[in-house]
């Protein structure tokens, strides 16, 4: 079969699988008890329950989840169980610890959700490619002796198949580097949650020996549910955490910001008022200096007058008749020194006005040192942005999370199966590669949906003796698939 009739049949077997799961009403209410608090990761938190021990919930089950007050449902999904005790991936919190829950499971929805995937792929050819996944439909077609002798390595397509594990995770984390180098963004699945955490720590630790920093390259979609791996810090790749960590930056950001713009407004007229005070401050000491010129000259004046009164009398008759040709005399002399002094008190008069208003100027038009230098900075910085228009649209901008740019941000995207089939995030997403961990442990839909995500190439990884024990790839009529 070609990829597209391969997809075609899984569409049928899903949705006759969702009938079935309607039909015999498996998704049943189910009660949990000694409810805890795990961890708490930006707008997420990790739950364990305690369940029935004939209770088995699928990986990656979306749960509504019912408190005993029926107050304050939530959603969660299922990510891990081991005997009766679950973890489950919530969206609200409950509380530190929790009595009893009930959950009401969705595993008709997820199989129906898988289907539409699928259906999307074959709907709208532009959105995905099916070049890479011809070639991994051919391999989910053929037994393990087949899969064994398929053609391990070509620009396409690859495989990675060896019976020892930690052999083939260590050639996938080699292969992520050399992706990584070449500026691939790439798509990492596993089976489950916990092999999830330990390939992420694998290709962590192989790109720290490489010297890059892992944190900016890796995120692993969903709560991680180990602490470490391979001596890789899981929480801090988690993706809620990288990007509560990042809007929490732009925040801060943000009201750095605001907190300039509210100087620079505050600033703004503040020095205005200054500049203002500052050149009505100029204008009287401009006058004020005009008036003591006029008082010096003034000055000049009355003391060549009174020299001259003085030394009148000894004066050569000639000059006194000269003098008096011109009209000074002696009497004129003394009219001069009464003109010279009215206008000299004026003048003084003028003057002390002057100083007074110099006086009450100066303390209005000082700046305080730094402000002005302040205000430049804080003006040169406003202007980078756009200016103060700009800064306001940005400030009244809200500040919601693009997950979708951030995850596109990332080099290697680590994920389960399920999850990539039925998180609209990711059929918003595309990649350039698929790597792809335990493959044969993985029900064939959710690696079509995965492959149909991909650009160039996907790497096949596992124990091709796997293919028959797991079953997960067979085609039987009778087969009923397990999305996982």
């Amino acid at each position: 079969m070609t990829a597209t009739e391969l997809i075609e049949w899984w569409i049928a077997r899903l949705e006759a699988e969702q009938a079935r799961l309607i039909e015999t009403g498996h998704d049943a209410p189910v009660v949990a008890s000694q409810g805890r608090l795990v961890q708490t990761t930006g707008g997420l938190y990790l739950y364990e329950f305690i369940v029935p021990a004939d209770v088995q919930l699928s990986l990656d089950l979306p749960v509504s989840v019912v408190p005993d007050d029926e107050a304050d449902t939530t959603e969660g999904i299922v990510l891990r169980q081991a005997g009766n005790s679950i973890f489950v991936q919530l969206d609200d919190a409950l509380g530190q610890d929790v009595p009893s829950v009930t959950l009401v499971p969705d595993q008709a929805g997820l199989v129906s959700t898988s289907a539409s995937r699928l259906r999307d792929m074959l709907a709208k050819p532009d959105l995905y490619k099916l070049g890479p996944t011809e070639r991994l439909a051919s391999l989910l077609q053929m037994q393990e002796v087949e899969a064994e002798a398929f053609p391990s390595a070509s620009s396409v397509f690859t495989t990675v198949w060896s019976d020892d594990r930690s052999v083939r995770r260590q050639k996938l984390g080699n292969l992520a580097m050399e992706l990584i180098r070449a500026n691939k963004r790439i798509l990492l699945i596993s089976p489950d949650h916990q092999e999830c955490d330990e390939i992420v720590g694998i290709v962590g630790r192989t790109m720290k020996a490489g010297g890059f920093n892992h944190k900016t390259w890796i995120t692993r979609y969903e709560l991680p549910i180990a602490s470490l791996a391979g001596g890789v810090d899981l929480h801090e790749l988690g993706f809620e955490a990288q990007m509560h960590q990042f809007y929490a930056k732009s925040q801060g950001d943000k009201a750095s910001l605001k907190h300039k713009y509210d100087r620079f407004r505050e600033l703004a007229p503040f020095l205005s008022q200054k500049e203002a005070k500052q050149k009505d401050l100029d204008e009287v000491r401009l006058l004020e200096w005009r008036l003591v010129t006029q008082l010096r000259d003034l000055q000049v004046r009355m003391a060549d007058v009174r020299k001259t009164l003085e030394e009148f009398e000894n004066l050569p008759l000639f000059q006194r008749l000269t003098m008096q040709a011109v009209g000074k005399n002696a009497e004129s002399l003394k009219q001069y020194c009464a003109l010279y002094q009215s206008q000299m008190d004026q003048l003084n008069k003028e003057l002390d006005v002057a100083k007074s208003r110099i006086q009450q100027l100066a303390p209005e038009a000082a700046v305080p040192k730094g402000t002005r230098a302040e205000f430049e900075e804080l003006k040169e910085h406003m202007t980078k942005l756009g200016g103060t228009k700009k800064v306001r649209e940005l400030l009244a901008a809200e500040e919601n999370p693009n997950r979708q740019a951030f995850i596109q941000n990332r080099r290697v995207v680590a994920a389960t199966p399920t999850r990539v089939a039925s998180d609209p995030l990711f059929s918003r997403v595309r990649f350039d590669v698929l790597m792809v961990d335990e493959a044969p442990r993985i029900a064939a839909p959710s690696l079509l949906a995965a492959a149909g995500l991909v650009r160039e190439r996907i790497v096949v990884s596992g124990d091709p003796r796997d293919i028959t024990a797991a079953g997960q790839w067979a085609l039987s009529q009778a087969a009923s698939p397990t999305v996982h």
